[in-house]
């Protein structure tokens, strides 16, 4: 596992998916899609939560590394144990990292019991993740890097060459918000310094 590195490569789903199967009149959903932060898992998990409103439940989990790492799951009104840690357990058995899953649930007037449950919502992520397929990645640090308009095509271009995803914002200044694997970011940063003569405000986003 690596838990305790952020510059270890990382497994995590390749896209968002969505897997769906019944069991004995009830319908379960399962959702997934990879997460760059615990915000971005709870946005994930509202969006779905707002979507399927009508849904008897929405039972969310996610694992982000972070500092420190988070993992988080609920049962959304299952029976304790019965939703949410079988599902956050598919992706602990995966070792997938930076992932929110949420299963729905229409219930068909049959109870499942709590080893139906247990079933049911580990196979409602397994499908959702198989759907996704999995992908090793680098981890990336985001940084700012803000110049004066006279320096923005010599940062474009340092940004260019380097083959970085980034964004810019023209406002009194220009800056650029970067996302850099953190093996090549400190490197990339030296860079940007060197290109403007130091006239670069870099910040940690």
């Amino acid at each position: 596992m690596s838990e305790g590195d952020d510059r270890d490569s990382y497994r995590t789903v390749a896209s968002a998916a969505r897997a769906s199967f019944e069991v004995r009149g009830s319908e379960f959903i399962g959702h997934v899609r990879p997460v760059e932060s615990a915000e971005a898992a709870e946005a994930f998990i509202e969006e779905v939560r707002s979507e399927y409103g009508d849904a008897t439940h929405n039972v969310p989990a996610y694992r982000v590394r972070a500092d420190p790492f988070r993992e988080y799951s609920s049962d959304d009104g299952e029976p304790s144990g019965s939703a949410g840690k079988p599902a956050l357990n598919v992706l602990q058995g995966q070792e997938l990292e930076n992932v929110a899953v949420v299963v729905t649930r229409y219930y068909g007037g049959t109870n499942l019991g709590v080893g139906g449950l247990v079933s049911a919502y580990g196979q409602a992520v397994k499908d959702a993740v198989d759907a996704a397929g999995t992908t090793e990645r680098e981890p990336h640090e985001r940084f700012a890097a803000t110049v004066a308009y006279d320096d923005s095509g010599t940062v474009r271009g340092v940004l260019d060459s380097a083959d970085v995803e980034y964004e810019a914002d023209y406002g009194e200044d220009v800056q650029f918000v970067v996302s850099v694997p953190v093996a090549d970011a400190a490197g990339l940063r030296d860079r940007l310094r060197s290109a403007t003569s130091g006239r670069v405000t870099i910040e940690a986003r």
